[in-house]
């Protein structure tokens, strides 16, 4: 299964892409991570949020093709680290991959909410978009390592 993470922003800070790919290295063969860019919309006099939302969420469903959504928005339901091992588990019995979808500055249309199999949220704090890919390959890999039967800090 193939794990992408889908956001919506401009080039990262070299530390997000080093901090990100020290953790997909480590990610086996069977359950790789990827990150896929979208194209944000301009932000221009006239060009509404309503509309700038609308534009983008036809980028990120085209990216997400086929697969699984799962849509960060932060009125979605916050989980532990235990709680995504067992979605990880979950999602790779679906037989097909999963994409981790993070909005634009302006968030996700209703459309991509309505569509994602599940709405998670990271925090009720507002994360900056670098931090929050970070966070997620983080995650992810201490998902797939409590998975594995690796010692988890709080166990």
């Amino acid at each position: 299964m193939r794990l992408r993470i889908i956001s919506v922003g401009r080039k990262m800070p070299a530390w997000v892409d080093t901090a990100c790919s020290d953790f997909i290295k480590r990610m086996p063969r069977e359950l790789s991570v990827e990150m896929t860019d979208i194209k944000p919309e301009k932000r221009a006099a006239g060009n509404s949020t309503e509309n700038i939302q609308q534009i983008e969420s036809k980028r990120i469903i085209e990216a997400v093709g086929k697969d699984y959504l799962v849509a960060c928005d932060e009125r979605g339901s916050e989980i532990t680290t235990l709680q995504l091992a067992d979605k990880l588990q979950t999602w790779q019995s679906l037989g097909r991959d999963v994409s981790i979808v993070i909005g634009g500055a302006d968030g996700l249309h209703d459309s991509v909410k309505q569509q994602a199999g599940f709405l998670w949220g990271l925090s009720k704090l507002t994360l900056p978009h670098a931090f929050v890919r970070v966070l997620l390959c983080e995650q992810l890999y201490r998902a797939y390592s409590v998975n594995q039967g690796y010692p988890y800090h709080r166990e």
